[in-house]
This record gives structure tokens, sequence and C-alpha cells, in this order.
């Protein structure tokens, strides 16, 4: 039996979670069949729906997916407020699939990490995406790292983690010949992927299954339907509203929130708490030289600081070639600041407001400074990089992208001065008019209550009355909600199959 998971409110009640094994192969057939249209035979434009998703990202997307395929007989519609998706969280990562080593035994992001995994790698056959198991190491480069390292393993080891070794200085050489350490982690099975076509691949499946979805519908309320004045809302058969920035509307009879970055401001507008607090930590990625790639094989990651939930400065290769260096952990200053002076007034009153932020920096004053510190010098980052390959030097490194504006027959394009990165999508950078782009960045979500403590566990919430009853919220899906994003899917899924009696 799985764990129960944790809510924030008393009047949310309590769920427990399963997973039935050999789901994913049996709803894949399933899904190839003729017949799943949006509510048996609605067209995928209508504007109600039994439920609606808000929030097009990998989270959303896997559980729109598993919902339609264990419910065809529903109609499921996703709103996304931007125009394409997966642009946000899970285009902006580093994309290793873990293994499940790092998370307290027993807990739910262990033994999410674990089957989510296991089901992306064998999603990732069937539907013949690319990927890599390429392996990690952890690497001890101190002395008083080792317990820390051996700890580690141990909980590895709990955790059911597949193909763990420790290993000493010479086989360190073997896997990664130009790395150097005192003692590391073999882990096998860690891998890389493209987590954003993961998720398109996901969108494919649920609108192949008769799901629509609603892109540039940026939800702005969500309340009780007023479809006609003769009818009482008991009658109703969509009850709820969500209404856009547009005044365009979507009706349902519930409601399921993968919201990010926003979960918290979604969570509010339905009238449920607003606790925990989101609170943006943006991680910016460096990038070697094409020409310095026969540095580094697979992920190498340091000794983590189990203080936080942050993995450390770390080596990954990416699928087109490229090895990202990173990322730093530093206060964004706007919920999807990627650039360092990016600022949104709201985003920081309610850091400074509504968060318990002070206190986490009262408390760990001196980590945060230096990462700051790392961030505004790359000399500082490169001599952290240099404790596990010593060859690296700033001259290795890349921060920046120049690029020149060009006109073509089609319009203005980009043409890169420095070697093209296929795997940095257009949006990963920002762009000016001239001058340098910056190298690719993300912004973590990341819960914190109001006592400055970060939330890294599964964080699900609901309310009562007439549309928090209705409402299930995914408030915090913290890292690696990627690699266990199929697993979370049937979670959400038995979850809502319970709270909602469908």
């Amino acid at each position: 039996m799985w764990p129960t998971l944790r809510y924030m409110g008393g009047a949310c009640g309590r769920a427990r979670c399963h997973f039935a094994r050999g789901f994913l192969r049996a709803r894949e057939r399933a899904s190839a069949g003729p017949g799943l249209l949006c509510g048996g035979g609605r067209s995928s434009s209508t504007s109600s729906f039994d439920i609606v998703i808000i929030g097009g990202g990998i989270v959303g997307l896997a559980s729109a997916r598993t919902l339609i395929l264990k419910y065809p007989g529903l109609s499921i519609g996703v709103v996304e407020k931007e125009k394409d998706l997966a642009l946000h969280q899970t285009g902006r990562n580093s994309g290793v699939i873990h293994s499940g080593i790092y998370y307290k035994p027993e807990s739910l992001k262990a033994k999410l990490c674990i089957e989510g995994a296991a089901l992306i790698y064998e999603y990732c056959n069937l539907k013949r995406i690319p990927y890599r198991q390429c392996g990690k190491l952890i690497v001890a480069v101190e002395q008083e790292e080792i317990p820390r390292l051996q700890a580690l393993y141990e909980r590895g080891l709990q955790n059911g983690v597949q193909g763990l070794r420790l290993i000493q200085q010479e086989e360190i050489k073997k896997k990664e010949p130009y790395c150097r350490g005192l003692m590391a982690i073999d882990c096998p099975y860690t891998g890389i992927v493209d987590y954003q076509q993961v998720a398109l691949s996901f969108a494919q499946d649920f609108q192949d299954a008769g799901g629509s979805i609603l892109k540039d519908f940026e939800v702005k309320d969500i309340e009780i339907a007023k479809e006609s004045p003769s009818r009482s809302k008991d009658e109703m058969k969509y009850p709820i509203a969500v209404k856009n920035s547009k005044g365009e509307e979507v009706q349902c009879r519930y409601v399921v929130t993968c919201a990010g970055l926003y979960s918290d401001r979604i969570s509010e507008l339905s009238g449920c708490n607003p606790d925990p607090q989101i609170v943006p930590f943006r991680g910016d990625y460096l990038l070697l030289k094409p020409e310095k790639g026969y540095l580094v094989k697979g992920n190498i990651y340091p000794v983590p600081d189990s203080r936080f939930p942050f993995l450390g400065v770390h080596f990954t290769p990416k699928l087109d070639g490229t090895i990202w260096l990173g990322p730093n952990a530093v206060l964004a200053f706007k919920r999807e600041g990627y650039r360092p002076f990016d600022f949104n007034a709201r985003d920081v009153m309610e850091i400074i407001l509504k968060s318990g932020f002070f206190k986490l920096v009262l408390h760990n004053f001196s980590y945060g400074a230096n990462e700051m510190y790392k961030a505004c010098f790359l000399s500082e980052t490169v001599k952290h990089l240099q404790k596990f390959i010593p060859e690296i030097t700033t001259s290795d490194v890349l921060r920046t992208l120049h690029w020149n504006l060009v006109s073509s027959p089609v319009g203005t394009q980009l043409k890169a001065m420095t070697p093209l990165l296929p795997e940095c999508s257009h949006h990963e950078f920002s762009r000016e008019q001239s001058g340098p782009l910056r190298g690719p960045a993300g912004v973590r979500a990341q819960a914190m209550d109001r006592n400055g403590n970060l939330i890294d566990d599964f964080v699900f919430d609901g309310g009562t009355g007439d549309i928090g009853e209705r409402v299930l919220h995914v408030r915090n899906a913290p890292s690696p909600a990627a690699t266990s994003s199929l697993a979370i899917s049937r979670m959400i899924a038995d979850e809502v199959q319970q709270r909602f009696k469908l």
C-alpha cells in the first residue's frame, strides 16, 4: 500500500495511493482504438467538460492522458496560459531521468521516482523517444564528504535503486577519465531525455483519445457558473466556470490544477488555502565549449547538502552532445524570471509579505550568500567545477551566446556567431536587438511555509463549499516531478476517482 498523500487543510480529507502494474501497456493499446472522442462524441471545440486540468506542463499533460485513458467516456480539457505547451519548468531543466537515490526511504518522493523512472523508460521505448541511459557518478572530493556519501548509498539501497555501487578512485577514472574524487556512487540507471518532447507526446496521446487542449488561456477566475436564472446550481451539469484574462470561459464539473509556478495563486482563486506559497528560485546553466566535450561522459554530481532540496552544480551531457554545467540556486525576482534582472513587483511583494523567505535567509545566510556570489562571478563557479574536473578553465565555459539579427524572405531570423545548440530552443534564451544572449536558465517553483521551511514532498489540496469540493490542487510537485510524471498521474487519477466519486 502506498502512503497517504500530504494535505494542507483539515477539510481536504485523506487519500490512499496505489498503482496497478501493467497499466501503461494496457492503456496504450486502448488509446489506439477508435471511437474515444471527447465526451462520447463532443467536438474538440466544446466549452464544457467533465474535468478541466489547469496547466500544460508535464504533470498536467501526464494527468490528462492518464485520466482520459482511464475514463474514455468523460470529456476532459486542458487549459494552458501560453501559446505552446511545456515551456516553463518542463522545458527548462537538465533533462535527467533520476534513479531515486536521494529521497527519504518510504517517502512519496522515493516511491514515485522509482516507479516513474521505470515508466518513463518504458514509455520512451514504446514511443521511440530518444534517451540515453548514461549513468551518474555522485562524487566525494573531500574526506569530510565520505560519511555523507556512504549514508546516501545506504539510502539508495533502501529505496531499491538498481545497480548502485560504491567505487574508489581507480574505478572513477575508468568511468570518467578526467574526474577526480576520493569515492563515488555509481548510478547506472540514471539517464537523460528531452522532457519537453515527452510532454508533447503525452499531449498527442491525450488528443488522440479525444481530449481537448486550449492554449493561450490564462486562468483569472474560478467561480460558480451562471448557466440560467431558472436553474439552481445543484441542477447545473457543469457548475464550475473557469475564466481567462480575455473574458472567455469553459464550464466543467471538476477541476484539477497542475499550475506549477502559479499553484498558490490558482488555489486562492478557488477559495482554497493560499499556503504553501511559491517562492521562485532561478537556476542558471553554463555551457562547456563543444571542443571540450570529451571531458565529460555521463552525469557527474556532488554529494548533496541534505538541508536543501537542491542537488548542487553538476555536469550533464545532453542528447545533442552539449554539456550543461549547473544549475545554481538563487532567488528569482519574477516567477518567470529567466534573466538575472527580470523583476515583477507583485512577485517580489508576495515573497516579502506572504512567504517565510526571510526566516529561511536568517537560518541559511552563508549558503544563500555563497550561491549569489557564484552567480555573479563566473570564476567562482569554475573553481567549484574544478574540484571534479581540474582541466576545466574559465575559457572552456560559455556563459553567453552571441547572435546577429539577419534578414530573410520569411522575416527576421537569428544566426548564431557561436556553435548552434539544438537542445536550447528559442524560448530558453533572452533576446535583445544586439548583444549577448545568456545561456539556459530555469525557475523552480519552490513551495515554502510561513516559517521558512522548504516543502520537499508532494502536496495536494482541496476545500469545502460549492467550488472547493470540486477542485483538486497539485500544490507542490518538486523535483523529480518530470521523472515521476507518469507515476504522479496515476496517483492523481486515483485521487480524482475517490474525491469526485467518478
